[in-house]
């Protein structure tokens, strides 16, 4: 049964230098308290994985939690490049960041075979990529029944997978439901899963149209988090704000802007209340 904790003491016991870090979601339920919960605590050396690295992950790079970015689009979406992001890779600021860059399939895959307890995985993708070329784990098999040529992909086994959800009961399972990316696939291929939600209910999780529910015995820890998407959003629970992705450019552009606000904003632990509900 997941324990339920603090974000703090989740976070604590769960991340640790040097991990390979899976912060998923997709257009909703972004983990962005979890990731600065990580910031505060210093942690540092991560590699980071998510098919779709955005605001959150430019945070984290821009911090200096990052090694390693293991992705397959990144950007901030509507809006354009992530500064962060590019200073890392372009100048090495605040310190260098080594890419594996991979197709959406391929990047799903990965999971599904790190889900799988599998080695690798098989998928029609990257012909005619030079993506192969840049990565040590993408590979080619030969189809034992046909004879065709096909890519293969490296499993991913994140250390730890931390995403954000609606729901969970007093046992640690949890429920969520809108755009659910590959949220179950990261969880069930990491070592441990940190989950954050927007609620816990008494009884039992109350079924809903299109939802996943992760059963507590394959979750480490459960932290009550009210808005800890922001600004991203939680379908049922609140909106995106879209006003932060567009001021977030402005921000990240310049290293001394972006630092004040880091420091203002997630390092400074009296104002993440206000940061997470857009206030």
């Amino acid at each position: 049964m997941a324990d339920i904790r603090s974000l703090h003491d989740a976070v604590r016991d769960l991340v640790h230098d040097g991990d390979t870090v899976a912060l998923e979601g997709f257009t909703h339920l972004i983990p962005f308290a979890a990731a600065h919960e990580i910031i505060r605590q210093g942690v540092t050396g991560l590699t980071l994985a998510r098919m779709t690295p955005d605001v959150v992950h430019d945070q984290l790079i821009g911090a200096g939690a990052a090694r390693k970015l293991v992705f397959s689009w990144g950007g901030n979406p509507g809006v354009g490049s992530l500064h962060r992001f590019r200073d890392a890779v372009e100048n090495g600021w605040p310190h260098p960041l080594e890419l594996d860059e991979h197709s959406h399939a391929g990047m799903a895959n990965r999971y599904v075979a790190g889900a799988s307890k599998l080695p690798f995985a098989v998928l029609r993708g990257y012909r005619g990529s030079g993506i192969p070329g840049r990565t040590d784990t993408v590979a080619t098999v030969t189809c034992p029944f046909t004879g065709e040529e096909l890519a293969a992909v490296a499993a991913l086994n994140p250390d730890v997978t931390v995403v954000h959800a609606q729901q969970a009961d007093r046992h640690g399972n949890v429920q969520f439901w809108g755009l659910t990316g590959v949220q179950k696939e990261a969880v069930l291929a990491a070592g441990r899963v940190l989950v954050t939600v927007e609620e816990i209910v008494e009884g039992a999780l109350e079924p809903r149209p299109g939802s996943v529910v992760l059963p507590g015995w394959v979750i480490d820890a459960v932290a009550l988090v009210p808005g800890g998407a922001h600004p991203s959003y939680a379908a049922g629970y609140s909106v995106r704000d879209n006003a932060f992705y567009q001021q977030w450019d402005a921000v990240s552009r310049d290293r001394d802007t972006f630092l004040r606000w880091l420091d203002e904003n997630v390092r400074n632990a009296r104002n993440v209340r206000n940061v997470r509900k857009g206030s």
